[in-house]
């Protein structure tokens, strides 16, 4: 079963990208890109047997420009959140990501920026990227501070780009906490775990008000609180 779930994931996901490269390619207004994330995440869940639980969701305004900020577990994040999150987002992704056939070339292609975790002026230019997206095409932006997924249970240590983005453009961060996506991949052995995600929307932090880097660092740990404090109650739900 598990080899026939990535046979069907693996032709959905070739397909997919393929359609949202020609997006990319024929609508810079990224409007058509949006619809077809939103439709073809769908199936990347039902296909591994994901069903998702979201709480928070009337922290979220439709159509404002948020920061969001979520920890990061699993693959499997990204078609949830693609799919869950209510306002059109670009993702902040890492550069490894663009070298991946199809699927890496949509992401460029797409809304989407990249950063270079290696190249420090490099990163601080894609946020000055994903600067503009939010000031002049209203276009949320969505990031992982922890940098990459976490290979244990327990959270990364937070780095500050996401903070510098809100605090330089002022606008409001939306803690996104996710559990559940971690041991829905399995590498040995191989397999694909059907099971139930949580996916919780946090209040609205303002954002306006911060002008130090001592600023946002108490802003960060402040979100990361907060994303922590949720994810352990989680575990500590499923644990009981």
């Amino acid at each position: 079963m598990t080899y026939l779930k990535l046979l069907l994931l693996l032709i959905h996901t070739t397909i997919s990208s393929t359609l949202a490269l020609l997006c990319g390619l024929l609508d810079r207004s990224h409007k058509a890109y949006f619809i077809l994330t939103k439709i073809f995440s769908a199936p990347v869940l039902a296909i591994s047997g994901i069903k998702v639980k979201i709480t928070g969701k009337e922290n979220v305004i439709p159509k404002t420009p948020y920061v969001f900020v979520s920890n990061h577990l699993s693959l499997f994040d990204i078609p949830v959140l693609q799919r869950y999150v209510p306002n059109d987002f670009s993702f902040v992704f890492k550069k490894e990501i663009a070298r991946v056939p199809i699927f890496g070339w949509q992401m460029v292609l797409g809304p989407h920026i990249i950063i270079d975790r290696q190249n420090p002026e490099k990163a601080m230019k894609s946020i000055e990227n994903a600067k503009k997206m939010l000031v002049n095409k209203k276009i949320s932006v969505l990031l992982f501070p922890e940098g990459t997924r976490s290979k244990t249970i327990e959270m990364l240590p937070f780095k500050r780009g996401a903070f510098h983005l809100a605090a330089k453009v002022g606008f409001p961060i939306i803690p996104v906490t996710i559990s559940g996506t971690k041991n829905l991949f399995q590498k040995k052995p191989l397999r694909i775990n059907p099971g139930i995600v949580k996916l919780n929307f946090g209040k609205p932090i303002i954002t306006d008000k911060i002008s130090s880097r001592k600023e946002e660092l108490e802003l960060m740990e402040k979100v990361r609180d907060i994303i922590e404090g949720n994810y352990k109650k989680e575990l500590a739900i499923g644990n009981s």
